[in-house]
């Protein structure tokens, strides 16, 4: 069924037709709006059997997921930002335990200084912590990729976060397919746990482990991200057939056939990639784009199938590994080992500064010529960097830097001397 609704309440339904019996909330700008849709359905009846608990933080949130998934229950959360590193100890007890918790992360910048919208600093805090970690390029594969994360995420026994980007998508009125519960029903089968606490058949989940055996507990998490491989595009084509469109999977491409230049990126900014490489297009440049739509576990053999025939590849990041440069871009490096292309790493949009195509044309012109810097900072201005800058070197007591880059920009007074 076709509906005009925001994409938060696109997601509370699609996962309520995911029959979750748990549900942690814990509010959070901009993921509230999934958790309160959720609630409105447990409350209404509409979602039942399911258990709303109210908790006190977002690391209450996941300790009752994990305890919830533990005894036997499809359990699912949702978070952002500031709340995603408050979890993170029981983020990683939760894959380390093996448990198919699904949790929506609305992505926003981390702080400090506080900011509260869209990148993807966050979720790519945790990339290295053991969940499968899944981007959406609009609402309706945001919705879509909810049902296929409970099918993974129970078929390997491993946590899935379903990655959208925050105020972008979250809070954005769009026109999705909504599927019917006996669709849904007939995809995902009914939860059976790989491991549950039973009272009539006892066991320890969580036992301390020494050197003996850590490594290889922590090497089975890798082979399981390796299954998870083959897993995900396989689910995705499940998807396609029964529900008639293509969403997930590990990577798309778009106009990359006979590509010279290949840009790469994650999540909404995509849709305004390709819009903009139509646009090159039209002026005869060989350019497209690839969209990696499982970020955790990165798709090495598919980005660099993807990749290889190209002259050059431009990374367009939305989040920034302070002292290094990229965080994708680091990992497309290692798919493209060996391979003689010139690389450019693009770091745009953190904190919310918008991605216009007028940005971003002028900066993929500059790549196709090959005179881009090998990172470049889309739209950054150095006018205030640089005074920032003069201003440590000229006195020790320079003050908060959050506050003087706003009184440069002119948004808080300046003050008198």
């Amino acid at each position: 069924m076709h509906k005009q609704i925001e994409g938060s309440r696109a997601v509370a339904e699609a996962v309520a037709l995911c029959r979750p019996e748990v549900i942690c909330a814990y509010p959070i700008s901009p993921q509230t709006h999934v958790v309160e849709g959720l609630g409105e359905l447990v409350k209404s009846g509409a979602l039942n059997p399911c258990e709303f608990i109210n908790v006190e933080s977002e690391f209450a949130a996941m300790s009752v997921a994990i305890g919830a998934s533990a005894a036997g229950a499809r359990s699912y959360t949702a978070t952002a930002s500031q709340g995603l590193l408050f979890m993170a100890e029981a983020i990683y007890n939760a894959s380390g335990l093996g448990l198919p918790i699904v949790m929506t992360v609305a992505n926003r910048a981390i702080g400090a200084p506080i900011n509260i919208w869209n990148d993807h600093s966050d979720s790519m805090s945790q990339r290295d912590c053991g969940w499968i970690q899944l981007f959406a390029e609009s609402n309706q594969e945001a919705l879509d990729l909810h049902i296929q994360a409970f099918k993974l995420g129970e078929e390997l026994s491993m946590p899935v976060m379903v990655c959208m980007d925050g105020f972008i998508l979250t809070h954005a009125y769009e026109r999705v397919d909504m599927p019917a519960q006996a669709e849904v029903d007939a995809f995902l089968p009914a939860y059976e746990p790989r491991q549950v606490l039973d009272p009539a058949d006892p066991v320890s989940i969580g036992a301390m482990v020494g050197p003996e055996a850590f490594m290889e507990v922590r090497y089975l998490a890798h082979a399981k991200q390796t299954m998870a491989l083959e897993r995900i595009p396989r689910i995705a084509a499940e998807f396609e057939q029964r529900f008639g469109r293509k969403s997930g999977g590990l990577v798309r491409s778009y106009r990359c056939e006979d590509a010279e230049t290949i840009v790469v990126a994650l999540g909404s900014v995509l849709g305004t990639l390709k819009d903009t490489v139509d646009e090159l297009r039209n002026d005869g440049q060989k350019i497209g784009v690839l969209g990696i739509h499982s970020f955790r576990p990165f798709p090495l053999a598919a980005v660099r199938a993807a990749l290889q025939g190209a002259k050059r590849v431009v990374v367009l990041e939305k989040s920034f590994s302070v002292g290094l440069g990229g965080v994708v871009s680091t990992d497309v490096r290692v798919a493209l080992s060996g391979l003689h292309l010139h690389g450019y790493t693009v770091v745009a949009g953190l904190g919310g500064r918008a991605i216009t195509k007028t940005s971003l044309a002028r900066t993929l012109r500059e790549a196709i010529a090959d005179k881009l810097e090998p990172l470049t900072f889309m739209d950054l201005d150095w006018r205030i960097v640089n005074r920032q800058l003069e201003r440590e070197a000229a006195t020790r007591r320079s003050g908060p830097i959050a506050e003087n880059l706003l009184r440069d920009v002119g948004t808080v007074a300046s003050k008198v001397h």
